[in-house]
């Protein structure tokens, strides 16, 4: 929804451009040094051959190529949306289009605007774009990088996640269902956890809300966590006996059942 200064409710200005629209955090163009104004200049921000060629662009790895830290010292994430599974044989980052407000980067930075403004921890979005071609669209978000953080998967590859970890990834998570967050696709990879080293606190952030919503309370809660929990087991298929042990899901629930 845009009020009456042409800013939207989610504190996003829609720009339109020739095949689409874009949405930007207003704060978060002033930091980012454009040509010039215009849509050509504007579109750029959401093109890795733009910040490659300034020399801030580095590819994120994992997942299907499609997302890298850009900006000065990888300040932010963009990510190009990409289909997965069977479908992307036929079409790779193709979407159906059924109106702006089903764009999928849109969908996404009205949640992420949401649960940031209510102080969870998900990353902050700063861009969204949608390109149209006909029937089909293709789209892009940017948002503010989470620092001196990696993903859940990669810590339990790495060594055992004391049991301080697993109480405060329960913790967020429970959080994210207090406030209704429906997580479409809640996995190790998809959690963030920051570098233990003399932290009071474990910092743990959610990340990558594509198809997710704001629901009321039901059984989509545990069916979250038994999509993380699978998740758990995959990764650590094969790893050492102590990097997932059931006392490791114990304390998560633990930590689960205290914040709810």
């Amino acid at each position: 929804m845009i009020n009456s200064f042409g800013m939207r409710n989610d504190g996003g200005e829609r720009i339109a451009t020739r095949a689409g629209a874009i949405l930007l955090d207003p704060g978060w163009l002033l930091n980012v040094a454009r040509p010039a104004s215009g849509d050509p200049a504007l579109e750029s921000l959401f093109e890795p051959h733009s910040w490659s060629g300034r020399g801030e662009l580095v590819a994120v790895s994992g997942g299907r190529g499609s997302a890298w830290f850009v900006g000065d010292a990888g300040r932010w994430v963009l990510r190009h949306y990409r289909r997965g599974g069977w479908v992307a044989r036929l079409c790779t980052d193709r979407y159906l289009w059924n109106g702006e407000r089903r764009v999928r980067a849109f969908a996404e930075w009205r949640l992420l605007a949401d649960l940031s403004r209510r102080g969870l921890p998900v990353p902050k979005p700063l861009g969204a774009r949608y390109h149209r071609s006909g029937l089909v669209y293709r789209c892009d978000l940017i948002t503010e990088r989470i620092a001196g953080a990696r993903t859940l998967s990669a810590s339990l590859t790495a060594a055992p996640v004391p049991t301080r970890t697993w109480r405060a990834v329960g913790a967020v998570v429970a959080r994210l269902h207090a406030a209704g967050a429906d997580h479409a696709d809640l996995n190790a990879h998809n959690i963030l956890v920051a570098p233990e080293a003399d932290e009071v606190e474990v910092r743990v952030s959610v990340i990558d809300f594509d198809r997710s919503r704001l629901r009321p309370p039901g059984a989509w809660t545990r069916r979250n966590l038994a999509r993380l929990h699978r998740s758990l087991d995959k990764v650590s298929r094969g790893l050492p006996a102590d990097r997932f042990p059931a006392a490791a899901w114990k304390s998560l629930l633990d930590g689960y059942a205290l914040h709810l």
